[in-house]
C-alpha cells in the first residue's frame, strides 16, 4: 500500500483541556503507528479554537505544542476569529486541502492507537468507500451508536427529550433508528455499508468526497451539520462503519447542555428537514 497523507481538523470552544490533551495524546500515538506502519506519509494537524480570546487560544496551543513537540507532524493553528460555528471552522482547513485523507475530529475524544492504521487500511482496501466512521464507546465504557437512520422527528423528539420511562416504551423503534440490529452484530474486520447519518465526531474522508460535497454546510451553526453532510457524502460515495476502528468519545447531548444548546439543537432539526425533507412517524 502506497503510503498517503493526512489532515486532521479539530475545533476547539472553550476547551475543557483535560479532554484535550487526552484527544492530542492518543491522535499522536495513533499518527506514529500510522507512520511506522508505512500507511502514512505525513500529516498535517490543524487546531482552530472558536472561543475568541487570546487565553483560550494561547491554553489550546501550549497543550498542542507539547505534545507534537518531537513528532514528525506539521501543525497549524487558527484563532483570533468570532465563533463562526463548528462545521464553518472545519470548512477554514478542509476547503483547498489537497492531502489524500481528511479527519474531522472532535477535541473530547480519545483513539485507540490502531484506530488510524485501521481506518487508512480499510479505506486502501475499499476503494469505493469514500467516509468512515469508527466503533465508539462512552466514558464509562458503553457502547455510543453513532450510526443512525434517516432521523424521523418523533425518534429525534424520544432519544433527546422524552423521560426514561417513554423511552423504555419506545426501546424497540429507538433501537431501530441507531441501527442496532447491524451494530451489534458486527465485529473484527466486518463492516457496515451503507450508514445513513453518521456522527461528526470521527469522520474520516477521501479527499475526492470532500471536494464534491463542499465539507460542511456553514448554515448549522451548531448540531445537525454532521446528519446534513452524511446525508450529502452518500449522494457522491459510499460509507461505511469499521467497528475495527476504536474510539472513545467523552461528549453529550444537547439537552443536557441547558436551554440555549437546546435552542441551536431544534433550529438546526429545522434546517436539516427543511433541506432535506420532513418525515415525522
Amino acid at each position: 500500500m502506497t503510503p498517503t497523507t493526512l489532515t486532521v481538523s479539530i475545533v476547539t470552544y472553550r476547551p475543557n483541556l483535560v479532554l484535550l490533551d487526552r484527544t492530542l495524546r492518543t491522535l499522536a500515538a495513533s499518527l506514529v503507528a500510522a507512520r511506522v506502519q508505512g500507511l502514512m506519509r505525513a500529516a498535517n494537524v490543524v487546531l482552530i479554537d472558536n472561543t475568541g480570546t487570546r487565553a483560550s487560544a494561547a491554553a489550546v496551543i501550549r497543550v498542542a505544542r507539547e505534545i507534537f513537540r518531537d513528532a514528525d507532524v506539521t501543525m497549524n493553528y487558527l484563532h483570533g476569529h468570532a465563533n463562526i460555528g463548528y462545521g464553518a471552522a472545519h470548512n477554514l482547513v478542509m476547503h483547498g486541502g489537497n492531502t489524500h485523507y481528511h479527519l474531522v475530529l472532535n477535541p473530547d475524544v480519545e483513539l485507540a492507537e490502531d484506530a488510524l492504521p485501521r481506518a487508512f487500511r480499510y479505506l486502501g482496501e475499499h476503494a469505493d468507500i469514500g467516509v468512515l466512521v469508527a466503533s465508539s464507546r462512552r466514558s464509562d465504557g458503553t457502547r455510543e451508536y453513532v450510526c443512525k437512520r434517516y432521523p424521523l422527528v418523533f425518534d429525534l423528539a424520544l432519544r433527546g427529550f422524552a423521560p426514561g420511562l417513554v423511552k423504555r416504551w419506545f426501546s424497540k423503534r429507538l433501537d431501530r433508528y441507531e441501527m442496532r440490529d447491524l451494530v451489534d452484530r458486527v465485529a473484527g474486520d466486518e463492516s457496515i455499508s451503507p450508514i445513513p447519518v453518521m456522527s461528526g465526531s470521527f469522520m474520516f474522508v477521501r479527499r475526492k468526497a470532500v471536494d464534491a460535497t463542499g465539507g460542511f454546510d456553514p448554515n448549522f451553526f451548531l448540531y445537525f451539520e454532521d446528519f446534513d453532510w452524511s446525508v450529502r457524502l452518500n449522494r457522491v460515495t459510499r460509507s461505511a462503519y469499521v467497528p475495527a476502528v476504536r474510539i472513545v468519545h467523552h461528549g453529550g447531548g444537547a439537552a443536557k447542555k441547558g436551554p440555549r444548546h437546546i435552542a441551536y439543537f431544534l433550529r438546526s432539526a429545522a434546517r436539516f428537514y427543511h433541506k432535506h425533507g420532513w418525515r415525522w412517524l
